[in-house]
């Protein structure tokens, strides 16, 4: 019986001397060299390893590896580093990876994918990307930590990454090391951020300048979500209702149920309706029988839904309900992040919708494309899964906005306040879905920065959903938008 707490001590000793022991680890990076037309770059693509500052018992105690972070950049060859922009680029979730900022709109090869009614079918392919934002900027594809091929360290904790204020602190640490490593901290840079990547995004532009005083020359966001009060229902916000009908009204009206209506005319009508529509819900219990049935059918007509339905919900069109119930009579559901796709279910009693059509349409040519291109032309390996939606994420912490609603616009207007010479971009899809037009829009509308400096904010919409550049016309446009303004944000002087 003594002999066995002896036993268990020595092992376990033995196993904290090997881990001692175990050497840290090293970045795992491929170059490769391509060209696309007169393009010349080069390709480099793998895992960096992330370090951090380790204080114990209020010693410094060096900097520890937490991370290997996967990344790809690419960079065009014979060109000035001072002069050359520099881009980074990630996209939302949380939880996602950069694949579909990096195969679908900026990198030099892109998805063949199709779009809403017209998908391409397995086994998919590629197709050069003649409007790469590469031939304006380098671009830096980082996915976040749990994303892509990132992962904590060996006996590392990934979770505490999991949240709003370490992910900005790790991905912008990103930035900091590659901006060094590469002699690029005269260059004019960017980031661009999707979806929770406009959170992210607004974060990381505030936290570069006053942790690292890392000044950017602008911001590209595309459907950033700014603002959740404005994207989620709850007890406490009445918001999204109006903000979100504009979007139900296109989404109807491309769905066949407004056929004498022009969509220009429809969704102003919706957006006109707004305020009204915000003091209708406001009023609550105390809305006389008429204002309600008044409220009923105008909200009715304009989403596309009967008027019975939006009596039972209380004139609160949830979104991913409404989503199952908009084509239930053509048992359909629509997409969220885009609303143009549609797909069937397995039954039509559903309260809200089973799933995103989009994303069942989307994630498997993305996933194809990704996967041949980095083996076949990157040359890089590595069999681990590659997490494009990763939900070992969640739950994400936001324990830094308890009671109250994430909201990020402070951050970009303190970065803007602070970094006058910054610009802004924003993209928004009209079919979006997640986060329409009108919410962005009502956030901007609340940002706290002088009169003067809103004119270094420019906004786009595109006739597509949440992933713009799904849809070829707008894919183009939007290519050219960015383009545009990468060359003025970049001008000296």
């Amino acid at each position: 019986m003594s002999e066995e707490p002896k036993t268990a001590t020595a092992a376990t000793g033995t196993d904290e001397a090997k881990q001692a022991d175990k050497p840290d680890p090293v970045d795992d990076l491929k170059t490769t060299r391509h060209t696309l037309g007169d393009l010349a770059y080069t390709a480099t693509t793998g895992r960096i390893v992330f370090h951090e500052e380790v204080t114990e018992d209020e010693k410094f105690n060096g900097r520890k590896p937490k991370a290997e972070v996967s990344i790809t950049y690419y960079t065009l060859d014979d060109a000035d580093a001072a002069e050359r922009p520099v881009t980074f680029a990630f996209n939302g979730g949380p939880g996602s990876s950069s694949i579909w900022l990096h195969m679908g709109l900026l990198g030099p090869r892109r998805v063949d994918s199709g779009d809403a009614g017209n998908l391409t079918p397995p086994p998919y392919g590629l197709l050069d990307n003649e409007e790469t934002l590469l031939r304006h900027t380098d671009l830096v594809f980082i996915d976040p930590i749990s994303t892509g091929w990132s992962r904590a360290v060996e006996g590392g904790n990934p979770r505490d990454y999991h949240g709003f204020t370490k992910d900005i602190e790790s991905v912008s640490e990103i930035i900091r090391l590659w901006t060094t490593r590469n002699n690029r901290w005269l260059s004019p840079k960017f980031l661009i951020g999707e979806s929770y990547g406009g959170t992210r995004g607004a974060g990381i532009a505030e936290y570069l300048l006053t942790r690292f005083g890392l000044a950017l020359n602008g911001v590209m966001f595309i459907a950033p979500a700014f603002n959740m009060e404005t994207l989620f229902h709850t007890s406490r916000s009445d918001l999204p209702g109006p903000l979100f009908l504009p979007m139900y009204a296109a989404t109807a009206h491309y769905h066949g149920l407004h056929p004498d209506r022009e969509l220009d005319d429809l969704v102003a009508e919706a957006r006109a309706y707004a305020d009204e529509y915000r003091a209708v819900l406001a009023k609550g219990q105390n809305l006389t029988p008429e204002e309600r049935a008044a409220a009923v059918a105008k909200v009715a007509s304009l989403a596309g839904v009967s008027e019975a339905y939006v009596d039972a919900a209380n004139l609160r069109l949830e979104h991913t309900r409404y989503y199952a119930e908009l084509l239930r009579h053509k048992r359909l559901v629509t997409g969220r992040l885009d609303t143009r796709f549609t797909g069937p279910a397995d039954h039509y009693t559903y309260e809200r919708m089973p799933y995103d059509p989009f994303l069942v349409g989307t994630d498997g040519p993305y996933t194809a494309a990704l996967q041949h291109y980095v083996r076949t032309e990157l040359e890089y390996e590595n069999e681990h899964v590659y997490e494009r939606l990763s939900r070992a994420v969640h739950p994400w912490s936001y324990k830094e906005f308890e009671g109250e609603a994430v909201d990020v616009i402070g951050k970009l207007g303190n970065a803007m306040r602070l970094n006058p010479f910054m610009k802004v971009h924003i993209a928004m899809g009209r079919y979006d879905g997640g986060v329409p037009v009108e919410a962005i829009e009502y956030t901007l509308d609340h940002i706290e920065i002088p009169l003067e400096a809103r004119a270094a904010i420019e906004t786009k919409t595109y006739p597509a959903g949440h992933m713009m550049y799904v849809h070829e016309e707008s894919r183009i446009a939007q290519s050219a938008d960015l383009a545009d303004f990468v060359q003025r944000a970049s001008a000296r002087g």
